[in-house]
């Protein structure tokens, strides 16, 4: 909360306000585990970036503004809060691990997925999924790893992180072309990471339907192709209707029915070891609402009073969706995925 990029930007600490405040009514967050953890050191977070941008990001401490890039701003206390973001992630992983928890969603700012690992941009100071995916493999010996993407813009600093690895799969659904530029679906990763990287690349004004037959057509049998260890969210609540710096126009069931599936796949291919860390989303309504409806799927059973419950007809129209609306931009991406993933 103490994060502040500065009057009037979209990535303010409401964002987290209003999650809190929501979890905190009626004692609705009574039924989730809210552990203490600790911040990433530096050294970790040197596991996905450079001495010299670690620097440059721990150099703001105790300044009142510093700009990193045109619209990436600290305060003086952000790179605490960006330290602490990457460290909720590896926190998550671990009591995972542990059997302390089932799976974990992490509510933390700053954003990460457009933190490359030379530069901080789009909001991001650093990479808390690419960071904690670092950790994963060199503390726990992973070696495959799922990272799920579906924030509006491209993750391209998890993308470069990866892009040359087999180790970790990096899916990203998202608007195209729009920031940053990346995330074409002829990017598919090179060297031995080649057939690593997906990308779906789509239109805006994409709802409910559209995602839903990504999910079917593509995240799911990959993930079974791929049978990751650890399955990683990069959740934007940017793609949600309303939301002011995009026009997708996915629904809170939506939100909720693309949990459902992550949840099943994770049970199935990965002893149900998923977590869900918050990227972008700027409608304090459709954060407020997404944040719900993701934390009632990985409590794995309705909630009564809960403000998001995915129905079960909504569950059926989703599974059936492949028959009900047409995508170009996924039927390209499985051509080109299927070279690598024969499923």
């Amino acid at each position: 909360m103490q994060h502040q990029p500065g009057y009037g930007h979209p990535e303010s600490p409401e964002r987290l306000r209003v999650i809190y405040e929501a979890l905190d009514k009626d004692g609705l967050g009574r039924r989730f585990l809210r552990p203490q953890f600790l911040p990433a050191d530096l050294d970790t977070l040197r596991l996905n970036h450079s001495a010299e941008l670690v620097r440059r990001v721990a150099a703001t401490q105790g300044k009142e503004t510093h700009a990193l890039d045109p619209d990436t701003h600290a305060s003086a206390r952000s790179h605490e809060a960006a330290c602490l973001a990457a460290g909720a992630l590896i926190d998550g992983i671990r009591r995972i691990f542990q059997g302390e928890m089932d799976n974990a969603f992490c509510l933390v700012r700053p954003p990460g997925h457009h933190a490359e690992q030379e530069s901080s941009m789009g909001f991001c100071l650093y990479n808390n999924v690419a960071v904690a995916a670092r950790w994963a493999m060199r503390n726990l010996a992973l070696q495959r790893i799922m990272i799920v993407d579906w924030d509006l813009h491209h993750g391209n600093g998890t993308q470069e992180s990866f892009h040359d690895m087999q180790e970790v799969l990096y899916l990203s659904v998202h608007k195209y072309p729009y920031y940053p530029g990346t995330g074409a679906a002829m990017e598919n990763g090179t060297d031995k990471g080649e057939g690593h990287t997906i990308n779906v690349p789509l239109p805006g004004g994409q709802g409910d339907l559209e995602y839903a037959r990504v999910f079917n057509e593509l995240v799911v049998p990959v993930a079974r192709a791929y049978q990751p260890e650890l399955i990683l969210i990069s959740c934007g609540f940017d793609i949600c209707k309303g939301d002011p710096l995009g026009d997708m126009q996915v629904s809170p069931e939506g939100i909720a029915w693309m949990t459902r599936k992550m949840v099943e796949i994770a049970a199935e291919v990965c002893k149900g070891r998923l977590l869900v860390t918050l990227e972008g989303g700027y409608n304090l309504n459709a954060i407020r609402l997404g944040a719900l409806a993701v934390l009632a799927e990985l409590s794995g059973e309705p909630i009564a009073g809960w403000p998001v419950n995915l129905s079960a007809e909504k569950a059926e129209e989703l599974a059936q969706a492949k028959t009900k609306v047409k995508c170009p931009a996924l039927e390209q991406a499985i051509l080109i995925a299927r070279e690598f993933w024969p499923v």
